[in-house]
């Protein structure tokens, strides 16, 4: 990935940097409408913690922990943000045609295939049993 270096305007962009994503549209079959409607208020609706409320709006992706889908590989299509956490996700498209939401492996790039299951080879990327590891 690219390192984003930012011009210098205000003082708060100075020295600053971030990693380049790909940016892309989250698949609407793999989000949902997140409730937040506490914004510092208690059960009566009353304000009880100041400065709290406000921003925008965050949609939570459904992220595939299990990683069940046994010895198929699949195929990392994009690196996406998400508001919800502070890793970075990857869009994986599997060979039977499913597509899902994974955390980003740390040295996973676009275009890398992923698999797992048992008898899998131990890479970055590959999910494997504590038992076969």
């Amino acid at each position: 990935m690219a390192i984003h270096l930012y011009k210098t305007s205000t003082p708060g962009t100075r020295n600053g940097a971030v990693d380049s994503q790909v940016k892309s549209n989250p698949r609407n079959n793999l989000i949902y409408g997140q409730h937040r409607c506490g914004k510092g208020r208690n059960a009566r609706g009353i304000i009880t913690a100041r400065h709290r409320g406000g921003g925008h709006k965050r949609l939570y992706r459904k992220i595939d922990f299990r990683r069940n889908e046994k010895d198929i590989y699949g195929r990392i299509v994009t690196i996406e943000y998400d508001p919800n956490r502070n890793a970075s996700i990857c869009l994986i498209h599997y060979g039977d045609g499913e597509k899902r939401y994974i955390l980003h492996p740390r040295e996973a790039i676009i275009g890398d295939t992923i698999v797992s299951g048992t008898e899998v080879p131990i890479k970055m990327g590959n999910a494997l049993p504590l038992s076969a590891v």
